[in-house]
Formats: C-alpha cells, structure tokens, sequence
C-alpha cells in the first residue's frame, strides 16, 4: 500500500493498482453455507456502484450520516468501502433516528430499527451472490434491485477530507486518516505483515477490532480475509481444514 494513502478508499484505490485479481474478501455463512470469493477488482466494483448509489440516487453529501445495521458481510465491507468513497459517515449499529440514510439486513428488529429513520432506507436480503428479497419490506428500497444499474467507475462530487469523521463503531468516532493510521500500526499485532498475509475473522462488524480484523487492517497492508459468519457452527476439524484450504495465516475470533 502506497504511504500517501489517507483514507480507507486511497487504500482500496492502491489495492486495485496494485493486484486487481488476488482475492480481497472470501466469505462464509456457515448457517447457509454460503460462500463466495471477491477480488479486488469485484470487490472494488460493488463498491463503486454502491457508492453511486449512494452519491446519485440518495443523494447523500459528505458529512451526511449512513447508518449500517448489518452483520459481518460481504455486503457490509462494501457499504463501508462505498462510505468512505463518498465522503459519508458509517455510523455501524447506531441509531437510525439520527441518520440520514439506513441500512438495514434483513432481520425483522433490525427493520424495526431502521423505520426510525426519516430518510432513505435501504434493505439487503445477504441472500447468496446478492441475491433480491422475494417481496421487499415495506418503506425500503431493495439494494439488490437498485446497485445494478448504477455506474462502474465512481468519482465524488467533492473531495474527500481524510481529517473529517469516517467511521463509528461502539460510539466512537474516528477520520479517515484515523482509521487508517490504526489499521496499519495495529496490523502487526493481529499478525498481518504484508501482501500474502491471510486473516480468518469470525468477529462480529460491532467493534473497532472486528471491523480492523475483518476489513481494514487486511485491505491496509495488502493482505485479504476469510470473513466468517456463525463460525461458532463449525467444529474443530472443519475449521482446521478451511484454514488449509484457504491458505489462512492467522485467526482472530
């Protein structure tokens, strides 16, 4: 990752300069089994029409407030990435009366949640391969009928400042720059020391430390991450042979 580097979109930018075809992101739900394998460049791609759609469609400025209800997700790394892209806040598990824009997964009290929202709300099925809500919930636009159309290359309308707010998780506020400068210093500790580093994370999006171990700190120091979700459903052994067969580094859990 290039030293200039001063949001977590300069580092996605950086990413995708650098190796656009090493997996970024590998997900699993191992309710489901859901698993699916993003690169950076297809990573990078939801991430600018999720972006557009944010910038275009709802019309979202920077400083404006999105907050995310959502699990630890594909999905979600991209509405974080798309957040930063734009110059937004990512209010993670905040409250929706205080936001301008929501997001919500699919679970009923989380659309409870959502609904206290005066603006936009926005729902996502976390169906497998993004798949659409068989009847969208009430009040909300689908994400997964929307984010298609949208454009493939994103260019903010304003640029962004890495010194403005970014990002909260757990009530605490931090920059771009903030969360970038943590994601890097902390790298060593979580065992990420370079490009062919490989995290598997089962923690939860609610913190700074799951959020650092399962997106930024991988995407910071050009490693990748195998983002699990209900990894507490997985035994020993079949953990220890997705470790192998994903070519895992190190585990935080």
């Amino acid at each position: 990752m290039n030293a200039t580097d001063r949001t977590p979109a300069d580092l996605l930018s950086s990413a995708l300069a650098a190796d656009p075809g090493r997996p970024l992101v590998t997900f699993y739900d191992d309710a489901t089994g859901e698993r699916v394998e993003l690169s950076v460049a297809t990573f990078a791609n939801w991430v600018a029409k999720t972006a557009n759609l944010l910038q275009d469609e709802l019309s979202v400025e920077p400083g404006d407030r999105v907050t995310l209800l959502l699990p630890a997700h594909w999905q979600t790394a991209v509405w974080l990435l798309a957040c930063a892209s734009v110059g937004v806040v990512a209010d993670v598990g905040g409250d929706a009366s205080a936001a301008d824009v929501v997001v919500s997964g699919p679970e009923p009290e989380s659309l409870d949640a959502a609904r206290a929202c005066s603006g936009p709300r926005v729902a996502l099925a976390l169906r497998p391969l993004g798949g659409r809500f068989p009847q969208p919930p009430e009040g909300f636009a689908d994400y997964a009928v929307e984010v298609p159309g949208q454009g493939d290359r994103f260019v903010p309308y304003a640029p962004v400042d890495p010194e403005e707010p970014a990002l909260i998780v757990a009530g605490r506020e931090f920059s771009g720059a903030e969360v970038v400068e943590r994601a890097r210093a902390e790298a060593p500790d979580l065992g990420l020391t370079g490009p062919g580093s490989r995290i598997l994370s089962g923690l939860p999006y609610d913190t700074w430390e799951g959020l650092n171990a399962g997106l930024y700190a991988p995407l910071a120091t050009g490693g990748s991450v195998v983002l699990c979700r209900n990894l507490d459903r997985v035994d020993a052994g079949a953990l220890d042979k997705r470790v192998e067969s994903e070519r895992v580094t190190v585990i935080a859990r």
